[in-house]
């Protein structure tokens, strides 16, 4: 990138911020950049060594509020993902909403699920976003709201989402997508829909809405804290995957319940789901796994459902707080019963490491994980052994 266009970026930036103040809104710059040094063994087939970001962490982008009066105000936000090799990710949340600090946060346009940044998901994975994360190359926590895009690292197209301000202890999340939303998250060469070589059709029907509801309730006791969760995500089969009659396909139901117990210095946290007729991102999707996409040899999918069928996701972990360090022990295991296109497969992970606070906005962390596969589909189980340690740093 030459000083010119350099040049051209920094005064448009600043121009930007200059206007937006004059018009009485609140303008900012925010991101995040990760690398780390990750070992990836996968047993009887390869073994690499990256530094990179290959979760895609990283990202930049705007926040912009504006006081509206009443206690409201108008708020906007465009976000972008890289990864440190020069990869470009894409969008991540763009949406225009209202906000109140009282009643709670509407946001239109594309936004991460409740089931991802609102009752567990990656809010109780403190690897989320590494090669350690729980989700896709753990094989636990992997995909519930599918088209809905629980996958750790993606959000969702089309949708109206309100996240309540949290009363006496409790609040709650609603999402809602329109019937016909193609193209979102399943990457299946064509078993669900699609061409075989893109993206497949994960909207509902005509008329029907997909949604996603969790709610979840913060209480003391002494010095214990307690959060419970629960949630409920309905992705209903379009009409295309309909006409793909050997699958028998349905509308997705998936459930899901949790809780965290936190004492002094000592966190517990765990969350179980059971997945029904599962469509969308928990077969599998893009973003619910790690690796290229072509290479289903190697690509972390041994955890998800099997197109159309049922299964269910465990995961539980500690976190103990040692100054400035974290100490992380976690694990889980994701169940996938046999349908039409595939038999029963397993995945069992378990993680040790540590995060190293250097400061509020940066951090090192490093660990191990396994994930012993049991597929039943293959002649040989493809168990992984990971390695990483990386920094972090939030602007």
């Amino acid at each position: 990138m030459n000083k010119h266009l350099i040049a051209i970026i920094l005064t448009g930036l600043v121009t930007l911020i200059a206007t937006a103040s004059a018009f009485g809104s609140k303008f900012s710059v925010v991101g995040r950049i990760q690398s780390e040094y990750s070992h990836i063994n996968i047993e009887g087939y390869s073994s690499q060594s990256t530094v990179n970001d290959p979760t895609f962490f990283s990202s930049w982008g705007f926040r912009v509020f504006e006081d509206l009066g009443g206690g409201f105000q108008a708020m906007a936000m465009i976000d972008f993902g890289f990864n440190t090799n020069g990869a470009t990710q894409g969008s991540r949340e763009i949406f225009v909403g209202i906000n109140n600090d009282k009643i709670g946060t509407l946001k239109i346009g594309r936004t991460h699920s409740p089931f991802a940044d609102f009752a567990g998901g990656w809010t109780i994975d403190p690897f989320v976003y590494t090669t350690l994360q729980a989700a896709g190359s753990g094989g636990t926590m992997v995909a519930s709201a599918n088209g809905l895009g629980a996958g750790a690292y993606s959000a969702v197209n089309s949708v109206v989402r309100f996240t309540s301000t949290e009363f006496h202890g409790f609040s709650f999340a609603v999402l809602f997508m329109p019937g016909d939303a193609e193209k979102l998250e399943a990457h299946l060469g064509g078993a669900l829909g699609g061409d075989g070589f893109n993206i497949g059709e994960t909207g509902g029907e005509d008329g029907e809405w997909d949604v996603q509801v969790a709610a979840k309730y913060n209480f003391d006791f002494l010095a214990h804290k307690f959060q419970v969760f629960g949630g409920y995500s309905r992705d209903n089969v379009s009409t295309f995957q309909k006409r793909v009659t050997t699958a028998n396909l349905k509308t997705e139901e998936v459930g899901r319940i949790g809780g965290i117990w936190s004492y002094n210095d000592f966190q517990l946290q765990g969350q179980y789901e059971f997945v029904s007729d599962a469509i969308g991102a928990a077969t599998c999707s893009d973003a619910a796994a790690l690796g290229s996409i072509k290479e289903t040899a190697t690509r972390q999918c041994n955890s998800a459902m099997n197109p159309g069928g049922d299964g269910d996701v465990w995961y539980v972990g500690g976190q103990y707080k040692l100054g400035n360090a974290t100490l992380v022990a976690q694990g889980g295991m994701t169940h996938a019963e046999r349908t039409v296109f595939a038999n029963k497969r397993d995945a069992k992970s378990f993680t040790l490491g540590a995060l190293y606070h250097l400061s509020k906005r940066t951090n090192l962390f490093g660990g191990y994980q396994r994930v012993n596969v049991i597929d039943r589909n293959t002649t040989v189980d493809r168990d992984r052994n990971t390695w990483t340690v990386g920094l972090r740093h939030l602007f």
